[in-house]
């Protein structure tokens, strides 16, 4: 998820994501609100895929690993917009196509609940992630990304999204 701005104003989403409400987003965690969430599979010119661990200052699962980059969704805005905003945000890159939407799913568990839009993007460019959201990365093909999935302490949501993806060649 995004740098701690625990003001940040989200949408509130109810089962069908339909917005119902706002919060400010130290709020949305505290209570367990369902709000809306965006995660991007980046992959180089080579098909390799963006692999980063979450900074020990994250709000939500610090020093954990991640397949995707993304965050939540900022009140009144689409998860196109999102998409595309935390992609280049997270990956330091300006002129980023727009990446491509996969598929939609609900995240929840005891402590969480989002709407979580799945998203690729080819990102060509040379990344340099904000230092303040990403520990440390590397592009990694499918095969040493798979190798690690047992290894390293994954985010359960991004994992739960990797599991979705349909089988890439």
């Amino acid at each position: 998820m995004d740098a701690v701005n625990e003001d940040e104003i989200l949408d509130i989403v109810d089962e069908n994501d339909v917005v119902v409400g706002q919060a400010p987003r130290g709020e949305v965690y505290a209570k367990r609100l369902r709000h809306r969430a965006v995660f991007i599979l980046a992959r180089d010119a080579e098909d390799r895929i963006f692999v980063h661990r979450r900074t020990a200052e994250k709000l939500v699962f610090p020093s954990y690993y991640d397949m995707f980059v993304g965050g939540v969704v900022g009140a009144g805005e689409d998860y196109d917009l999102a998409a595309h905003r935390e992609a280049s945000e997270e990956l330091g890159v300006t002129g980023l196509p727009q990446p491509a939407p996969l598929f939609k799913f609900l995240y929840e568990t005891p402590e969480h609940t989002w709407w979580s839009a799945v998203y690729e993007v080819r990102c060509t460019s040379p990344v340099a992630p904000q230092p303040e959201e990403v520990a440390w990365h590397a592009f990694l093909t499918r095969e040493e990304l798979e190798a690690r999935l047992g290894e390293w302490q994954w985010v359960p949501d991004g994992f739960a999204a990797y599991q979705r993806l349909p089988k890439l060649a």
